[in-house]
């Protein structure tokens, strides 16, 4: 079978030779180049380039990089057009091959597009082979309200149909029912493994330092691999290559700073380079530490923070080489220090990414691109404890992480204009530390347990070619042959896609795709809402890779490119995905419960976890306006998604907790005047699915030392009535309240020639609405006679109406 793809894998190859020769055979000629931003140089991903009148053309690569083949002609007109900027048309004489680089202006934003589904030719959903596809741009995300005033990247992301809100405030990502282990995170190539900062109710994400944002939901071009839900892929900024820029901000409980600019004075061309250095931290710590003193009346310390630091530079070395490095660092810290008990208790969790990329051109058909990466992801408890009286010294350490070497090789290939190739692999060498315990306690003398690190290898083969074989056809097609090896196990598993599009019409097209994914690494949580203490563990003799195959079709609209329907488009999607392997903790296990230190080290982490099946179908529409003063969407989701594990609710289906029935997000953005902004979301969702108590009662308990009463009774010889126990429905058959909330925001511009400035004011859950966060039982007593009176069902919620200011400057 392995053979079969790899000769596929040839094949696709050699058909892409056969097409370059059959085109060389004609007079034709190669026009390529780089697309830029005017004023910094920055590399712009997505401009369409194409021939005015026709249906050929082409869009740029990651790092700005187009190429066109066609035939010969006296002169060629070329036509840039991009989100935001104001279009160009290029003529230069065309009889042999041709270097055109070209620098986009930023457009008016009363007028320009601010939101886009798909990436097409001609900026139409309807003209791409590619469905499930989201770009967000992150002047996008800068606009619309956002919770204490913090954009951020994923909760615009959970904004869009088929993606599913987690709990109050956070940033989970759920996607066509998909857990939150389910979705590749990509920054400049590095995969970041914990995207939460405070718990989970902010991103890492630094919006000033990010370029470009994608979400795909299915219909996977085969560059993908390693997760069953979703690809999110950001890339930073490369830095303004002729000036000094800076921009930042102050909020309510966060600051941030950028710079970027010029690390030579060359303008243009070889010797060019630039910088890009962003950070943020929250001063929560320093705020709330006087309340905490004057509370506990100096005896106790304690605060969090967070801060995280993007940094990238580039060099130029001339037009068939480029340099890049990147990185990300951020960490997280929780601490308290209470000095009357003598405890100390610390939290630490971080991301830490770099990635060294070459671009080299072979010619102006063929540009590659080869990345070194590394990422890291590591979370570590430690707890001291001392008995006042004793002086006894009781002391725990754990930590849990894991740690990649990559490699990846990628070959953008542009044999014609109907032809474009993209071939290449990856290899990751993954470190897991599932747990690390060491415990110490005086009266024990000292314990220690260490569960070894798991060293596996994850490779992925791949080969996509974006089509148009006429004028109604639009394909991309793939395969990715997925390796996985280990000690104990060894996978080797082919990867089929396909997405295709018929244009029944210049505005209304057709749209369907397959996918198959395997998924080798997997995510232990018994929260889901994304905690640092989420364990990342990988495929090993017992616990197989989960895999998923996904069909969707649907149809897209564009409307009248004039009047009120300008930038209007509409799609339709219908899709069923089936999940196998996929892994969730048996009944009542986790790996912070230790109850029994002296066995841990004999106790596989495989032993807590059972694996089973998912099933998710549904339908999603988004009706989308691009241009105009008024800009933004309406996204619906129709969705059912069951799992079922054979020792979890008696091997009976259940839906998860985030199985949300319907999901609506509406978001509108007005330009009032150039120096004002007007914006607003209300979002609704069907409430979470929860497994809650349904009685409580007093259970009777063992006395090791019984004690016979008076009357000699048998069961109160033995027993005694002082345990309350819960009695629970069946898991998750419990359906909270629905989710809604309405967030506005009004931004003033003030700009001068070298500077801008913006203040912001903006309301998080305008009608105080309390969306409930956790369910629990709660029995009242008599104020009087201090004894029970009934129990009852209480609902908790976290934020009620929160209303922030943030200042923002650029210069």
């Amino acid at each position: 079978m392995k053979y079969f793809f790899l000769i596929c894998f040839v094949f696709l190859l050699g058909g892409a030779g056969t097409v370059a020769q059959s085109v060389s055979s004609r007079s034709v000629a190669t026009v390529s180049g780089y697309v830029r931003e005017k004023g910094s140089r920055e590399a712009l991903i997505g401009v369409n380039v194409y021939l005015p009148g026709t249906s050929t053309g082409t869009v740029t690569n990651t790092y700005g990089f187009y190429s066109l083949t066609i035939p010969v002609q006296d002169s060629l007109a070329l036509s840039f057009s991009f989100v935001g900027y104001e279009s160009v048309q290029e003529t230069v004489p065309f009889r042999k091959n041709t270097v055109l680089d070209v620098q986009l202006t930023p457009g008016r934003l009363l007028s320009e597009v601010t939101v886009t589904g798909n990436r097409t030719n001609d900026e139409k959903v309807s003209e791409s082979p590619r469905m499930s596809t989201i770009d967000v741009p992150v002047a996008q995300i800068k606009k619309i309200p956002a919770f204490l005033g913090e954009k951020d990247v994923l909760k615009v992301l959970q904004l869009m149909p088929g993606v599913q809100k987690g709990s109050e405030g956070s940033t989970g990502i759920y996607v066509r029912g998909g857990g939150p282990d389910q979705n590749l995170i990509i920054v400049d190539d590095a995969i970041v493994y914990n995207a939460n900062h405070l718990f989970g109710f902010f991103s890492v994400f630094n919006g000033d330092a990010l370029k470009s944002v994608e979400l795909i939901k299915g219909g996977f071009p085969a560059r993908y691999g390693g997760r069953l839900s979703s690809v999110i892929e950001m890339n930073m900024k490369e830095g303004n290559k002729e000036k000094l820029h800076g921009e930042g901000g102050i909020g309510l409980i966060a600051s941030r700073l950028t710079l970027e600019g010029p690390l030579t004075k060359k303008k243009s061309g070889a010797g060019s380079s630039s910088f890009l250095v962003s950070a943020r931290r929250t001063y929560l710590d320093v705020v709330a530490r006087p309340i905490i003193k004057q509370q506990t009346d100096g005896q106790t310390i304690a605060g969090y923070y967070f801060y995280d630091l993007n940094a990238k530079a580039n060099y130029d070395f001339g037009p068939n080489n480029k340099l890049y490095l990147s990185g990300y660092f951020g960490k997280d810290r929780f601490y308290a220090d209470d000095q009357e008990s003598a405890t100390k208790i610390n939290l630490d969790w971080g991301n830490t990414t770099a990635t060294l990329r070459w671009n080299h051109l072979f010619s102006q058909r063929l540009f590659s691109n080869l990345s070194l990466i590394f990422s890291n992801y590591k979370f570590e408890i430690s707890s001291d404890e001392r008995d006042t009286q004793t002086a006894d010294l009781f002391s725990l350490r754990y930590s849990s992480g894991i740690r990649d070497f990559s490699v990846k090789y990628d070959v953008d290939y542009y044999p014609s204009p109907q032809h474009s190739v993209r071939f290449g692999l990856q290899s990751i060498a993954h470190r897991f530390t599932p747990s690390a315990v060491v415990v110490q306690n005086t009266l024990i003398n000292q314990f220690t347990t260490k569960i070894d690190a798991i060293d596996v290898v994850e490779s992925g083969l791949y080969a996509e070619d974006n089509w148009r074989p006429n004028e109604h056809w639009r394909v991309n097609a793939g395969i990715r042959l997925s390796h996985f090896i280990q000690k104990q196990v060894n996978y080797i598993r082919p990867e089929p896609r396909i997405s295709a599009a018929y244009v029944i019409k210049p505005s209304l097209s057709v749209k369907a795709s397959y996918a198959l994914m395997n998924q080798y690494v997997h995510l232990l949580s018994n929260t889901g809402i994304g905690l640092p203490t989420d364990l990342w563990v990988p495929t090993t003799d017992r616990i197989k890779p989960q895999q998923s195959q996904q069909i969707a079709v649907g149809i897209a609209k564009d409307f009248a490119d004039q009047g009120a329907t300008r930038g209007l488009s509409l799609t339709v999607e219908g899709y069923y995905k089936a999940m196998n392997n996929i892994i969730n903790y048996r009944e009542g296990a986790s790996f912070l419960l230790i109850n029994s230190p002296e066995s841990a080290n004999q106790v596989r982490w495989e032993d807590n976890v059972t694996s089973g099946k998912g099933w998710s179908y549904g339908a999603e529409v988004l009706l989308q306006k691009k241009t105009g003063r008024f800009t933004g969407w309406t996204g619906y989701t129709l969705s059912w998604t069951q799992w079922q594990f054979p020792e979890l609710n008696f091997g009976r289906k259940f839906f998860p907790r985030y199985d949300r029935r319907h999901d609506i997000s509406v978001v509108g953005i007005y330009e009032l005047s150039p120096r004002i902004t007007l914006s607003g979301t209300w979002v609704y969702g069907t409430g979470n699915a929860l497994t809650v108590p349904l009685a409580k009662y007093q259970a009777a308990t063992h006395q090791a030392n019984p004690i016979v009463n008076n009357s000699n009774s048998l069961i109160n010889e033995f027993f005694s009535y002082g345990r309350a126990v819960n009695d629970y429905s069946e898991k998750n058959s419990f359906r909270a309240e629905a989710y809604h909330r309405l967030d506005i925001g009004i931004q003033f511009h003030k700009k001068k020639r070298h500077h801008e400035r913006t203040w912001e004011v903006s309301v998080y859950n305008l009608y105080n609405r309390r969306n409930p966060f956790f369910y629990q039982l709660n029995t009242l007593t008599n104020e009087q006679t201090n004894q029970p009176t009934k129990t009852v069902f209480q609902r908790y919620s976290v934020f009620p109406i929160v209303p922030s200011v943030t200042y923002g400057f650029k210069f």
